[in-house]
């Protein structure tokens, strides 16, 4: 049988290079933030400062941080790892606006290099497909039921390569998914804000299929588990069965939080004109590059 991939070394040097990676983007993030703060017309609020900030650190805490060491022993601990990495970060990463701050931030030469870059047609025909609703909750819909499967599931917990290629894509889903609700900058709403209200709905479906099954199964859906040892008193079929609770309940109430905010926003249009929490402005655009050039919707 084949063994369980991590070593103490290897968690390690992973564990700096992802911390490293996160100073750098939190560095590059305060560095934007401060140059826009200069402009109150084109502020990014603290809250938003803190949202950015607290989605790293729950990066952090999937990937870097002392629960890693248990994510190969319990599927709890594994859940916890994907709920953060899918649901939590992503949309906190996104409310902080880090697009509009990563490109405050950059150094003359950076822009000079990529503005070209977002002027490009094919890079803007990839742009407004790859951020497209339907394609979103594609992506992230295969990515929550493709991992899940036993035999892909037994693969990232045998391979180093593939567990990282595991976390990156949950990671990358769920900036994915939280794209076309959260709405930041210079993502621009091309259709009835209702349509999030669908979009949500539809989003719980895979979630709901996925955490049932493991819920109410009877027999453990991993048996790798068998061979772990058994920290905190659960069984294999206890732990499976909190797992998919956990992941149930999040989702549910994650998910739920923005609906009720457009719901009331939808039901209150007199209030709708100021500022919305839930998206960017539009009017925040960079100079020499608007949003329409980055073509990201």
């Amino acid at each position: 049988m084949l063994s369980i991939h991590h070593t103490a070394m290897g968690a390690d040097s992973a564990s700096s290079a992802i911390i490293l990676a996160l100073v750098l983007a939190s560095f590059l993030y305060l560095r934007g933030w401060h140059c826009l703060h200069e402009s109150p017309m084109n502020a990014i609020p603290g809250w938003r400062l803190a949202s950015f900030l607290l989605g790293m650190s729950l990066v952090w805490g999937a990937l870097a941080s002392p629960l890693v060491a248990y994510d190969h022993e319990l599927l709890t601990v594994h859940m916890i790892q994907h709920l953060l990495l899918m649901t939590f970060a992503p949309a906190l990463i996104l409310l902080g606006e880090p697009l509009l701050a990563f490109w405050h931030g950059l150094p003359r030469f950076g822009k000079v290099a990529l503005g070209p870059l977002f002027r490009v047609p094919l890079v803007q025909s990839f742009a407004r497909v790859l951020c497209l609703p339907s394609f979103c909750w594609i992506v992230s819909a295969l990515t929550l039921m493709g991992w899940h499967l036993p035999v892909v599931f037994a693969l990232g917990m045998h391979s180093e390569v593939w567990h990282s290629v595991e976390q990156a894509t949950f990671l990358g889903a769920g900036f994915l998914f939280w794209w076309p609700v959260v709405q930041a900058w210079p993502s621009v709403s091309r259709g009835p804000r209702w349509s999030t209200l669908l979009y949500l709905f539809l989003a719980t479906l895979p979630c709901d299929i996925l955490s049932g099954f493991l819920v109410f199964s009877d027999r453990v859906a991993y048996p790798l588990f068998f061979t772990m040892p058994r920290r905190f008193g659960f069984s294999v079929l206890q732990d499976q069965q909190c797992a998919a609770a956990l992941m149930w309940t999040c989702i549910t109430v994650v998910y739920l939080l923005p609906a009720a905010i457009i719901s009331v926003r939808l039901l209150a249009p007199q209030t709708s004109d100021g500022h919305d929490s839930m998206r960017s402005q539009p009017d925040r655009a960079v100079p020499r590059i608007d949003s329409q050039s980055l073509g990201v919707v």
